[in-house]
């Protein structure tokens, strides 16, 4: 439940990046700019957590100014910039990495790996840039992921055949590997098009913000999380306010303590920026 006294004790407010903070061009909202500004000088600290690389969320970053680390790659990466030490990372041993390879190769699958700074395939994945949701992500082909199967934030997979896709999601997981989650999906916006990305155990947006929060010398209940799609779920599981925005899935709305009246396209996060800059004023 949103109240005046809980609106005044945020200090944090975390956004999700696609289909939350940009509207379809990619873009954030006048509105929501102006706001922040505003709400920065009542002490108010910003920042993102998306599926995205940390690379392809700079402009953002300078755009808004935020001074506080990002939680990338759904919480398997949290750093403020490529220059600094991130307060977060956890890899995915390289055994397993190689594990993931062969299995690519049996199965068909399509496979990347993704790295802090960009995400690498080699000429058999050559498919990968043009199908993958890794909006703004740096792409690099290499002869071979044998250079690279170390610092390995998140594996992903692709592929038409969705049983091959979530067989191979099985064979990643426990009694077959230790420690690794997987997470299996249609693409939302490529018909026929069947996804599995593979992290460490406890990746997830909602412990991404848990640690930031610490960081930051923060409660997560003084802070608000905004939100639109599924892999927000952990953010809105945590003891932060939690916003959903007009066009949010349905799952996500019943977690929300309040439900924009816009959507992302519409600039629906400066409904909740308004109100959170009226009860700091008063």
């Amino acid at each position: 439940m949103i109240t005046k006294e809980r609106l005044k004790k945020i200090k944090l407010v975390v956004f999700d990046l696609d289909g939350t903070l940009l509207n379809n061009q990619g873009m954030i909202g006048e509105e929501t700019l102006q706001l922040t500004e505003q709400l920065k000088k009542y002490g108010v600290i910003f920042s993102f957590a998306t599926g995205r690389l940390h690379s392809a969320v700079s402009a953002y970053i300078d755009e808004m100014k935020i001074d506080a680390p990002i939680i990338t790659l759904d919480g398997a990466l949290i750093q403020k910039d490529t220059d600094t030490k991130p307060i977060h990372k956890t890899f995915i041993k390289p055994k397993y990495v190689k594990k993931a390879i062969r299995l690519a190769d049996k199965y068909f699958l399509k496979i990347a790996l993704c790295h802090p700074s960009a995400i690498y395939y080699t000429d058999d994945n050559s498919i990968i840039p043009e199908v993958m949701d890794k909006f703004g992500a740096v792409y690099k082909p290499v002869y071979s992921y044998e250079h690279y199967l170390n610092e390995v934030l998140e594996i992903v997979m692709t592929s038409d055949y969705g049983d091959y896709v979530k067989h191979v999601s099985q064979k990643l997981i426990f009694p077959y590997t230790f420690g690794l989650q997987t997470s299996y999906y249609k693409s939302n916006s490529k018909g026929g098009i069947y996804y599995l990305e593979v992290r460490n155990l406890g990746s997830s947006k909602g412990n991404g913000l848990k640690k930031l929060c610490k960081y930051l010398k923060i409660k997560p209940r003084e802070s608000a999380v905004i939100g639109d799609w599924h892999n927000d779920k952990s953010l809105f599981e945590t003891d932060a306010l939690k916003i959903a925005v007009a066009n949010a899935v349905p799952e996500l709305k019943k977690m929300a303590d309040m439900v924009t009246k816009r959507t992302n396209d519409e600039d629906g996060a400066a409904d909740f920026l308004r109100i959170l800059l009226k009860a700091k004023e008063t």
